[in-house]
């Protein structure tokens, strides 16, 4: 192993550098989240060093969901009828570069760096070709740890990662370890093994693999100290995850504080309920202690519904229909295609709302996404996304929260709708209670292009004091639900 105090040092000055170019990108949006610039380590070496291995324990010692395990193997080219026939005769070279498609990997690797969805080819080793139809959906890591016998090869590859490590060992080990592998996992005999071995991994291992060690950060050895040596970069990528979580979180917090702040009732982007007597009482009733569980439903239900057809009210009505009057007369007026509105909701808070959306509009197609807070850090973290097909050919997307206190988990859902074709301009978020500063970062993130509609909002005073300290209490999903 490379001595670690030079690998850390020449790492922190690469980190800064990547801070600050997200930084630059960040102005338009404002909010960058975790998953659009996620933490890449590539981990490559000779066939049979143990980089697979490697992987899975770092991939397993960070302890996160969110990190996702590429392995190039999924990449291999696929085989025209001459070549295949080779395969099965061991006389095809796997083990060359041109036999790894890394143009795909990088384009697969570059869209997850951007925040974007991306498909991983399946690629079978027994038929020696991809499995036809068959891909991997990836979207929304934070860490992504990539591993081949290429993975520090390919130079636009390299530049997308923030740590690149290969593993070493003595080709003699590797050639056991392969044949292990391949006799017991893939069914070959050892005849082919060695033949294989011999005329194309040996050579290109010395050729194409090992040069590709001046590329690494940090270099493991797979036989003697290897479990300091893991230990020891499994340890450096946990204080640097930890100062990206830091960041993010500073980032969240600053957003609703960097200007000057126009009052509520001045904000173009946000439509409150008109204090009419019904909405006035069906409040009151809502935030009354004693109310029973059932009737807080059947309240929470009604006032729900005002609020979605409410936000119902603004979409255009461009859509122009052909029908037959109940007189007979065919005429062609405006209306609204509601096959072309879809709802998202925030798990699990969102789905007080799915009555009222259901009775509004009772075609209406639902999505989820469900984002919670890491239990150590406090940092709101996507766990799964749940959308509509083509979400992106919707005219409408409604986003609907029961209760909106930090703005964290609407912030991180927008971006998500945005990483999937959404433009801000198609969303509307519907929202019972508010606080003032959770709408105002939302507004901030998003340079006041997203339409928020809420029932009440808690203002906040010149100190940033809530008036109400009930706002911050996540309590409108709990009693509804019966979970208080």
């Amino acid at each position: 192993m490379v001595g670690t105090g030079a690998f850390i040092s020449s790492f922190e000055h690469k980190s800064d550098e990547v801070h600050q170019v997200g930084n630059k990108e960040a102005q338009s949006p404002k909010y960058i989240p975790p998953w659009t610039t996620p933490y890449i380590i590539g981990i490559g070496g000779t066939s049979g060093s143990g980089k697979t291995s490697v992987a899975a324990k770092i991939t397993a010692s960070i302890n996160t969901p969110w990190t996702v395990l590429i392995s190039l193997d999924n990449f291999y080219n696929p085989l025209s009828a001459e070549d295949h026939e080779l395969a099965v005769q061991n006389k095809f070279d796997f083990d060359q570069p041109d036999a790894v498609d890394l143009d795909l990997a990088y384009e697969c690797i570059k869209s997850l760096k951007e925040g974007k969805k991306t498909s991983i080819p399946v690629y079978s080793f027994n038929n020696h070709n991809r499995v036809p139809g068959k891909t991997i959906s990836v979207y929304g890591s934070s860490v992504i740890v990539v591993e081949g016998i290429y993975a520090l090869y390919h130079a636009p590859l390299l530049e997308l990662m923030d740590l690149k490590i290969f593993v070493d060992v003595d080709l003699d080990v590797c050639l056991a370890r392969r044949l292990s592998r391949d006799i017991v996992s893939r069914g070959r005999d050892l005849e082919g093994c060695i033949q294989q071995w011999e005329q194309f991994v040996k050579p290109n291992a010395e050729r194409y693999v090992r040069p590709t060690m001046k590329n690494a950060d940090a270099i493991i050895p797979s036989m003697g100290s290897i479990v300091v040596a893991t230990q020891t970069v499994i340890n450096h990528i946990k204080s640097r995850l930890q100062l990206k979580s830091r960041r993010h979180l500073e980032e969240l917090s600053d957003l609703g504080h960097v200007r000057e702040l126009e009052p509520l009732s001045k904000m173009t982007n946000l439509c409150q309920l008109e204090p009419t007597s019904q909405v006035v009482a069906l409040k009151t009733i809502l935030l009354d202690k004693y109310t029973s569980r059932d009737d807080f439903v059947f309240y929470f239900d009604r006032i729900a519904t005002i609020l979605v057809s409410r936000a119902l009210d603004d979409i255009s009505t461009s859509f122009m229909k052909r029908i037959i009057t109940p007189t007979g007369q065919e005429v062609t007026l405006p209306s609204v295609d509601f096959d072309k509105v879809t709802s998202i909701s925030i798990v699990r808070s969102g789905d007080c709302f799915m009555r009222s959306l259901k009775k509004t509009v009772p075609s209406m197609s639902i999505g989820k996404v469900l984002i919670q807070s890491d239990s150590h850090t406090g940092e709101p973290q996507l766990h799964c996304e749940f959308l509509p097909p083509h979400i992106e050919d919707y005219e409408q997307v409604l986003l609907v929260e029961a209760q909106i206190i930090s703005g964290a988990a609407v912030i991180m859902a927008i971006q998500v709708l945005l990483d999937h074709g959404v433009s801000l301009k198609k969303m509307k978020v519907i929202v019972y209670l508010a606080t003032e500063i959770g709408i105002r970062r939302i507004t901030d993130a998003f340079n006041d292009a997203i339409q928020i509609y809420a029932c009440e909002v808690v203002p906040t005073d010149a100190l940033g004091v809530d008036h109400c300290r009930w706002a911050r209490s996540r309590f409108v999903d709990s009693r509804y639900f019966g979970c208080d």
